[in-house]
């Protein structure tokens, strides 16, 4: 048992307490990359408890994350993230009346860890176990908690249909949410995922990982306009991302400029790259809207979701484009963006709902599109 020591386990507890327990209290447990979480959530939209073990001080040395070092984290880890939530939201297993856990996509070590977990106790308290998508999470965490502008406390009541920017590790996708398990796919990326380029291109400046934050947070304080970086497809019809050539240009940029790398030239730098991917996401889902079947399905929300939901310009520029075509944007909270045990149970709440349940034994997948489900 790992202890209860900010120096050896990094927990974010976000507990929030009602009075009346939902009709379904759900058990979520994520550990598909490098955090292992679970939550505690009920149908009337209720975070019991959330907690969150954050690997990245084990991942920061090497630049990312490493596969081996995440599934043994995971182990060491997931026993004590559990217990930390049932006691946060006084409940005990017998309380639970759901489990779900991720089955994927995602680096199988860690999801093997969480999903054997959640198959143990649903099988010895005999209670209904939920396989989530966890893109499914990403996309469905709205409908638990969203808000209409980053810092914003009005909540956003997301309906079916909406239209969504999901961008998570390696995905990047413009998805037409028609319901639960019901995803058409409008557009995605060809080569790399904005989360990617942003990694990458905060390794470029030596600024640290997640660089996502990072070369946000710098680029608040640049020049959007000091460089020229390229916007590929967005003179091409479609929905389709690339960001490689980006990421590439950026390279190239960086590796000719002669002179100082210092705070005004990272700053310029990080501004102009951002601006660059702003461009290109508002590019591809100004011309999700003229799809057909966007027009004919006439959604009503704009979402974003993912750890790059996160970003300040990206959801500015959404709010904006949302606004323009007489719609309403919603966002999770920032701290819902990024991988977490509450959207997967949520999700599970979702996919119990409609009878989704486990009923033979499956294998966890690394790869899952949503469009599959």
């Amino acid at each position: 048992m790992i202890e209860s020591d900010d120096k050896l386990i990094r927990m974010n507890m976000d507990t929030m307490h009602n009075n009346s327990d939902g009709d379904i209290v759900c058990l979520g447990i994520e550990s598909s990359c490098d955090e292992t979480s679970a939550a505690i959530v009920d149908s009337n939209r209720n975070i019991l408890a959330h907690i969150i073990y954050s690997q990245i001080p084990e991942h920061e040395k090497f630049g990312g994350v490493v596969p081996e070092l995440a599934a043994r984290a995971h182990i060491l880890a997931i026993d004590e993230v559990i217990e930390k939530a049932l006691y946060a939201a006084g409940k005990k297993l017998t309380d639970i009346d759901v489990i779900a856990a991720t089955a994927g996509p995602g680096l199988i070590g860690g999801v093997l860890v969480g999903w054997m977990a959640a198959t143990g106790i649903a099988q010895s308290l005999h209670k209904p176990l939920v396989a989530v998508n966890h893109l499914e999470g990403h996309a469905l965490v709205p409908r638990l908690s969203a808000t209409s502008a980053s810092g914003s406390p009005e909540p956003v009541s997301v309906e079916f249909p909406y239209l969504l920017m999901l961008a998570s590790g390696g995905h990047c996708q413009i998805l037409l949410v028609r319901g639960v398990g019901k995803y058409e796919m409008i557009g995605q990326t060809i080569d790399d995922s904005a989360g990617e380029a942003f990694d990458k291109v905060a390794k470029m400046l030596g600024l640290g990982y997640p660089g996502g934050p990072i070369v946000d947070k710098r680029a608040q304080l640049g020049n959007p306009k000091a460089y020229a970086l390229p916007r590929p497809l967005c003179y091409k019809p479609g929905c389709d991302f690339s960001f490689s050539g980006i990421k590439t240009a950026a390279r190239t940029l960086l590796d000719k400029h002669i002179g100082p790398i210092d705070d005004v030239f990272i700053n310029d730098f990080c501004a102009s790259f951002q601006y660059a991917v702003v461009d290109c996401i508002i590019n591809r889902l100004t011309h999700a809207m003229s799809d057909e079947r966007i027009k004919n399905a006439k959604p009503k929300t704009l979402v974003v979701a993912g750890g790059v939901a996160k970003n300040s310009a990206i959801r500015a520029a959404m709010e904006t484009l949302a606004k323009q075509n007489n719609m309403i944007f919603a966002a999770p909270p920032m701290n819902l963006c990024t991988d977490n045990g509450a959207m997967i149970a949520w999700a599970g709440i979702e996919n119990y709902r409609t009878g989704n349940i486990v009923k033979t034994p499956i294998a966890p997948r690394p790869r899952w599109p949503l469009t599959e489900l």
